[in-house]
């Protein structure tokens, strides 16, 4: 028999365990990379948390409650989706990683050093004298100064982006999770439910995933500064294998781009 209790025990520890998906942690993790703090970090996990959430609740609700039923084609669609944004961030990752490596193994001149330097979550290093300044490009040309340009006056850039991350790998799970509800609980009310409190668990086990991901970048900052670098740009590496090997099984395996596309949720 089914219990209020049952329900929320269940809903939390799924949601918890769902946090722990490969492509979820990989796509946190080329963020949290760039952060300083445990504390920033499980914020970044918050935000996920809450991005995936909403649309968990969408669209898993129009599911339970209006009999929705996602073709094929646009299932595979939101499956590729995720892998075309782990390559995405992928590339921003190791677009920074890789300047740094360039700079450090660069011979130094005489007098000049290195110091760290940022645009928004772009960290990289500078030749630095104490003459004129020198600074090799201008805050727009990095590969996310232009978005910086554009989100971070308004306050909310850091906010959006795990937070739009989180709903595109909603909307790649949303149907298997409801899918899941359907054949367990029948009252649509209680179906609802549990995917509130599956939200719960997600953004619950999300922020402690980033808290933990973040304990060796922020130990290493400043005391390991290549082992950091590394450890970034291994982050990106995978997360952009990743990406590449989702969109060859959604696109080729599963027949996203030929006429019979097969799909099927999980």
């Amino acid at each position: 028999m089914i219990t209020l209790f049952s329900i929320i025990a269940l809903g939390f520890f799924l949601g918890m365990r769902h946090a722990t998906d490969p492509d979820h942690v990989i796509a946190v993790t080329t963020i949290v990379s760039r952060r300083r703090s445990v504390r920033q970090a499980a914020l970044i996990g918050l935000l996920w948390g809450f991005g995936h959430t909403i649309t968990i609740l969408v669209v898993g609700s129009a599911i339970i409650l209006f009999g929705l039923v996602i073709p094929p084609r646009i299932g595979l669609t939101m499956e590729l989706s995720v892998g075309l944004m782990l390559i995405l961030l992928g590339v921003l990752n190791l677009s920074g990683m890789l300047r740094w490596i360039t700079e450090t193994v660069r011979p130094l001149q005489l007098g000049q050093h290195s110091h760290p330097h940022g645009h928004g979550d772009y960290i990289h290093s500078h030749l630095h004298g104490h003459g004129p300044e020198r600074h090799g490009h201008s805050g727009g040309a990095t590969p996310v100064g232009w978005m910086d340009r554009a989100f971070g006056s308004l306050g909310f850039y850091q906010v959006v982006r795990p937070l739009a991350v989180g709903i595109v790998h909603g909307l790649a799970g949303s149907a298997a999770v409801a899918l899941l509800v359907l054949t367990t609980i029948r009252v649509p009310g209680w179906a609802v439910l549990y995917l509130f409190v599956f939200g719960i668990g997600t953004v619950a086990g999300m922020m402690l995933i980033t808290a933990a991901i973040a304990v060796p970048f922020t130990f290493s900052e400043d005391r390991f500064t290549r082992l950091n670098r590394g450890l970034g740009l291994v982050s990106g590496l995978v997360s952009l294998a990743f990406g590449l090997f989702i969109v060859y099984q959604m696109g080729f395996v599963n027949g996203l781009f030929a006429h019979s596309p097969k799909w099927v949720p999980h």
